[in-house]
């Protein structure tokens, strides 16, 4: 049968699309001119047509994609006060969490923190301070399974260490708590492309799952372990594409260190942006958490947090209001908008699988670059990754000179008392910058 119309619309090739721009531009150039570089490994082009879908491997594309749909809900909390944060805690998983996100300075009282919730049955994920010298690891994990003797959900949010194959050899009898953790947030807020933070992820795992099989552990330990906690910025189909390339990596990158398939594959918890956070009109952060959110499920992320639109603007004179509006966030994306229905809603997408396949490729390059240098520890002293970080977050700052709009900061701004912004700290590692792109313009 036929299409419908087909004799009196005739298909059209993309050749033909761009003679007709050339010759309604009046200029053999047009097309050229319109296409754009948005990453510094690729070029964009001003529209994409099926055509270019079929000169991809659609298939390996869309078989690395998470198959079944829905994400976690789980909200961040800085642990300060055992006994108030579990009222919060507790109440938080009765209005809407799913999971949750404990970030800890010191050792809790866990049987105070942890009261009447079930670790069996809500993933729970801890993130430490690593500069604190107050919380070793391994006993942290065992006094866990002391108050939780039972299979645990959730994981270790801190970038793998010293300690992580001990953590990984105490969990093996709780298969979904994830011990090995790699973040991208420490390039992210440093300024990098997408491109770059997906290729320095990559070189950090390699050079954890190079510490890990020497310590014994076999490569199938390792993948059911891991987790992989990426930062989601504004730029909402290139960020789709980063997770959505993220799992096509993975499958390629397990697949260099083990020659058969091997399931299931990481896990992917995302969190919304800082780095693109305004101080000087904080409600503008929602609009950006709320479609960094939506690009988050429509990558196809695991857990997914969504940080208070008053995160960083120091004291948060309304906490408990921030962080209810960031948790009703995904709750409106599952029951209002229904993201929940379809797992990988841009599949087809002549756009976004381009933009995918494109950021696999230029990532793979530079993680093999990196690894040429010796892995990622060894261009991270050498000053490699620094450098490319730093120029990519200059050629950010230098388009919001030029005119690019921050919404809330350079343009729509309301200053209503908020209070002036942190300084730039460094982050846990002591190298990159923790930087805000509004910073220099607050």
């Amino acid at each position: 049968m036929e299409p419908l119309f087909s004799s009196t619309f005739p298909p059209s090739t993309k050749l033909d699309w761009i003679t007709q721009v050339q010759k309604e531009a009046k200029n053999a150039d047009a097309h050229e001119r319109m296409r754009w570089q948005t990453d510094k490994a690729f070029t964009l082009e001003p529209y994409y047509t099926v055509d270019d879908l079929n000169q991809l491997p659609l298939a390996s594309i869309q078989d690395a994609q998470k198959q079944v749909p829905g994400w976690l809900n789980a909200p961040e909390y800085l642990i300060s006060s055992e006994k108030a944060d579990n009222v919060a805690l507790r109440d938080a998983l009765t209005r809407g969490a799913d999971a949750l996100v404990l970030t800890l300075a010191t050792k809790p009282d866990l049987s105070l923190l942890l009261n009447g919730i079930k670790l069996s049955e809500t993933p729970v994920f801890f993130r430490f301070n690593t500069r604190q010298q107050s919380i070793n690891i391994v006993d942290f994990v065992q006094a866990l399974k002391t108050i939780a003797p039972y299979q645990l959900k959730g994981g270790l949010l801190t970038d793998a260490n010293d300690y992580t194959a001990d953590v990984t050899r105490q969990t093996a009898d709780s298969p979904l708590f994830r011990t090995i953790c790699i973040s991208s947030h420490a390039f992210h807020n440093a300024g990098a492309t997408a491109t770059q933070e997906l290729a320095f992820t990559l070189a950090m795992l390699a050079d954890a799952y190079d510490s890990l099989t020497d310590d014994g552990l076999l490569i199938d330990q390792l993948v059911a372990k891991t987790m992989l906690s990426v930062s989601i910025g504004t730029s909402y189909f290139m960020e789709i594409a980063k997770l959505r390339a993220l799992r096509v990596l993975s499958r390629r990158f397990v697949s260099a260190f083990h020659s058969s398939p091997v399931s299931p594959l990481f896990q992917i918890h995302a969190q919304t942006s800082t780095f693109y956070d305004a101080v000087a009109s904080p409600y503008t952060n929602l609009l950006r958490s709320t479609t960094e959110a939506m690009t988050s499920v429509m990558g196809g992320c695991d857990a997914l947090t969504i940080h208070p639109y008053n995160a960083v603007s120091g004291r948060m004179p309304d906490r408990a209001f921030g962080e209810r509006i960031a948790r009703n966030i995904s709750v409106l994306l599952r029951e209002e908008s229904h993201l929940d229905k379809v797992a990988d809603p841009s599949a087809g997408s002549y756009y976004v699988e381009t933009l995918t396949h494109e950021l696999v490729e230029s990532t793979w390059a530079l993680f093999l670059a990196v690894e040429k240098q010796g892995g990622y520890k060894a261009a991270l002293n050498d000053g490699f990754i620094q450098r490319e970080i730093d120029r990519s977050y200059q050629a950010k700052v230098e388009a919001v000179k030029k005119g690019k709009v921050l919404v809330g900061v350079t343009k729509y701004r309301s200053d209503d008392g908020i209070n002036k912004p942190e300084e730039t700290t460094q982050n846990d590692a002591g190298i990159l910058p923790n930087r805000r792109l509004a910073e220099e313009f607050d």
